[in-house]
């Protein structure tokens, strides 16, 4: 382990003791589980997702599907069509919807947030390559992303083992206790926004995940994902939410993952299940739902603009990508005015 990172303290001790749970949640900003999820379960879901990164051409021909060996020059992340084009395959499969509301999870989030929890019906994987560190989800807080309430809860889990060297999610403990939203700047990497934090604020956390491992923290918390350095294969994880039914929920959580790049509609989503029971469940709760807040992306896009003018490989990168995913909405054309400015 990178000796900048220190271990988590894990929390299986106080798992059904509600008042050190919510203590070491509060003073800590997370709680980290030792195979708290069932890793038969996880098997299965790797097996069905990574049947479809092989069918999509993202793992090698040859190779077995379950050890997620990339095939080269496929590589992509979220901002890419490409990239889209497989994970929205990936995303209509009722197993991983199915993830998001497995048992053992729900009952630790009612113990924290209260009955009756809601599972954000956006669930969310991260299928992340190797030699593709640029693109690393940056330090941030997820509320910028998700909004709606403080108190919603991450839930981020391996799909299989995953040491540091593949790249899991690293926290700052206690840098959610300001309980306040930090200033994001542009950055590459998932979500487009970052934050900077200095070495005084503390040492970052993370271990080597086994499969069933999971991380839970609250929406404030401050952390990243750590890069992908191994030499072929693809990390695989599960980062989903949830809240109390009765708080507020943004509107865009109630979408498909990155149907704002590529559209898709949960009836193409359902189209295939063999079961109704989760489709369309948050429409049985009286959900206070809220606009998305624009704020934080505009800004994003513009420090994109500004460090693009001045020949930053990274914003042009960016707006390259922006302008090839539909060249005609107004951010696209303000993109290819900056970049043929700069040459691009």
């Amino acid at each position: 382990m990178d000796r900048t990172i220190a271990e988590f303290e894990a929390s299986n001790d106080a798992l059904h003791d509600l008042p050190e749970l919510r203590r070491r949640l509060n003073a800590e900003g997370y709680l980290f589980f030792r195979r708290l999820q069932d890793p038969d379960k996880l098997l299965a879901l790797r097996a069905d997702i990574t049947r479809v990164l092989m069918e999509g051409g993202w793992l090698q021909p040859g190779t077995d599907p379950m050890d997620a060996i990339y095939r080269p020059g496929a590589q992509c992340t979220e901002g890419d069509l490409e990239y889209t084009d497989v994970y929205h395959q990936m995303y209509k499969l009722e197993s991983f919807h199915r993830s998001g509301h497995w048992p053992e999870v729900l009952s630790l989030i009612g113990k924290i947030a209260g009955e009756p929890v809601l599972p954000h019906p956006q669930k969310i994987a991260r299928l992340w390559f190797p030699k593709y560190t640029e693109h690393t989800t940056p330090v941030h807080q997820d509320f910028v992303h998700f909004q709606g309430s403080y108190d919603t809860y991450t839930c981020w889990a391996p799909v299989g083992n995953c040491p540091i060297k593949l790249g899991g999610l690293a926290v700052l403990p206690g840098s959610h206790r300001m309980r306040a939203i930090r200033d994001h700047h542009f950055s590459l990497g998932a979500g487009g926004l970052a934050v900077e934090v200095s070495e005084a604020e503390g040492t970052w956390l993370s271990t080597d995940y086994q499969i069933g491992d999971c991380l839970v923290f609250d929406s404030l918390m401050v952390h990243q994902a750590l890069p992908n350095l191994t030499e072929d294969r693809l990390r695989i994880s599960l980062d989903h939410r949830y809240q109390h039914a009765g708080l507020p929920i943004a509107v865009h959580m109630l979408q498909p993952h990155l149907q704002g790049l590529h559209p898709l509609t949960w009836e193409e989503v359902y189209a295939g299940w063999k079961n109704d029971e989760l489709k369309y469940y948050w429409k049985n709760h009286d959900l206070q739902v809220l606009p998305r807040i624009l704020a934080w992306g505009e800004q994003g896009f513009a420090q994109a603009l500004d460090l693009a003018s001045q020949d930053d490989a990274r914003a042009q990168h960016h707006l390259r990508r922006l302008v090839k995913r539909d060249p005609h909405t107004e951010q696209a054309q303000r993109a290819q005015a900056v970049l043929a400015a700069a040459g691009n």
